[in-house]
C-alpha cells in the first residue's frame, strides 16, 4: 500500500483486504527474490537459511490465499512499493564487491529489513481480523507472523554467533 494512494477506505474491512494485497504482493515478490539471496550467499548456513525461508514463504502465499478465500474474494495483488524498495536494496547487496563474508552479514541485514516489514504487515491484519471477529483468518496471519519472527530470530543467530564474528576476523585494514 502506497502512502499516497487513490484507495478509498470505508470500512475496516476494506483496509484489511487491502493490507492482504499487500502482503500478497510482497510475498509473491519474495518468492522470486530469496533464490537470488541464496545464491549470493557464500556461507553455507546463510545459503540454508534462504533456501528454508523460501519453502515457508511459498507457504505464505498460500496461507494468504486461503485467507482471500476465507473472505469470498479472488486472491489478488496490489503493488508492494516498500517490499520493492526492500528488493532492489537486497540487488544492490547482491552486486556489491569485497569481503564476501561482509557481504553475507550485508545479505543478513537486508533480508531482516523484509521480515520487520512483513511482520508489522502481518501483525496489523491479523489485529484487524481479530477486530473483526474473523478468528480463522486471524489464526492463519499469526502463524505466519510467527515464522517471519522465528526467521528474524535465526538470521540474528546466524550474524551474531556466525558470520559477523567472521567477517571480523577476516577484515584486513587497508591503511
Amino acid at each position: 500500500m502506497g502512502i499516497f494512494t487513490n484507495t478509498e477506505f470505508n470500512s475496516l474491512e476494506d483496509l484489511l483486504v487491502d493490507q492482504l494485497k499487500d502482503l500478497y504482493d510482497a510475498e509473491n515478490r519474495l518468492v522470486d527474490a530469496l533464490p537470488k539471496m541464496a545464491d549470493a550467499a557464500t556461507t553455507p548456513s546463510l545459503r540454508e537459511a534462504f533456501s528454508s525461508h523460501l519453502l515457508q514463504t511459498r507457504n505464505h502465499v498460500t496461507r494468504l490465499e486461503q485467507g482471500f478465500n476465507l473472505l469470498g474474494i479472488q486472491p489478488a495483488r496490489e503493488t508492494c512499493q516498500a517490499m520493492k524498495g526492500l528488493i532492489a536494496e537486497g540487488s544492490q547487496v547482491i552486486d556489491a564487491k569485497g569481503n564476501l563474508t561482509v557481504r553475507d552479514a550485508a545479505l543478513i541485514a537486508a533480508a531482516q529489513r523484509v521480515e520487520h516489514y512483513e511482520m508489522a504487515g502481518y501483525g496489523s491484519a491479523r489485529t484487524f481480523a481479530e477486530q473483526l471477529d474473523l478468528s480463522d483468518l486471524a489464526e492463519l496471519l499469526q502463524s505466519t507472523l510467527d515464522e517471519e519472527g522465528d526467521t528474524d530470530e535465526k538470521l540474528t543467530e546466524l550474524a551474531v554467533n556466525e558470520i559477523n564474528v567472521e567477517a571480523i576476523r577476516t577484515y584486513s585494514p587497508t591503511v
